[in-house]
């Protein structure tokens, strides 16, 4: 089974993703820190982040078992990787390595932006995941916070509002719900409930193909 969650930045689409990996023994991949780390490169590397000769050469010699998750998750990185995921070279280096990683037994929860559309067309399962531009920045504020950096949550949604535009009107791979995605709107749901929820949408469609 594969299942794809795609949304804008901090809908929550990464947690569900992991959750939903351990709930039906699946493996995850969140896309998004395979273009944290071809920012992460190409910024240690002293360049710029639409540079796309050294964004397409990070890109094709990653090893994702080797991320280091908090290093990736900074707000300079995210801002970066926005710039470099709308490079569309650099996402066509990527997309083989996302779809293998799929397509491996049991098989996998992708998240991302264009996972639905792009990556896993034709996933048994897609999760369109969204909540308000003003509690996507509280959540990601207070995770900063917890990782001991000051920021201010008006900081964060002005990032915020910069990426969504950014993602939604690139050329390559915009954002944007595919045509059979459900939606599922988390602004006024806690963890526990959006997971709920989630695993709801998947019982459902497996459901309706004759449990795959």
């Amino acid at each position: 089974m594969i299942i794809a969650i795609d949304g804008p930045a901090a809908s929550g689409k990464g947690t569900l993703g992991k959750k939903l990996a351990a709930h039906y023994g699946l493996r995850h991949l969140d896309t998004g820190l395979l273009y944290r780390a071809v920012a992460k490169r190409v910024m240690d590397a002293g360049r710029r982040a639409d540079d796309v000769a050294a964004a397409v050469a990070a890109a094709k010699t990653l090893d994702p078992a080797a991320f280091d998750e908090a290093a990736l998750k900074t707000p300079a990185v995210g801002e970066a990787a926005s710039v470099v995921s709308a490079i569309a070279e650099v996402r066509a280096a990527l997309v083989t390595l996302q779809r293998d990683f799929a397509a491996k037994p049991p098989g996998a929860v992708l998240d991302g932006r264009d996972i639905g559309t792009v990556i896993c067309p034709d996933a048994d399962v897609k999760i369109y995941v969204t909540a308000t531009p003003e509690v996507r920045a509280r959540r990601r504020a207070a995770e900063y916070r917890a990782n001991g950096r000051d920021i201010t949550d008006a900081g964060v949604l002005a990032d915020i509002l910069k990426r969504d535009e950014r993602d939604r009107n690139r050329a390559a791979a915009p954002l944007k719900q595919a045509p059979d995605a459900h939606l599922l709107d988390t602004t006024h749901l806690d963890i526990d409930a959006a997971i709920r929820a989630a695993i709801d949408i998947v019982e459902a469609t497996r459901a309706g193909r004759g449990r795959d």
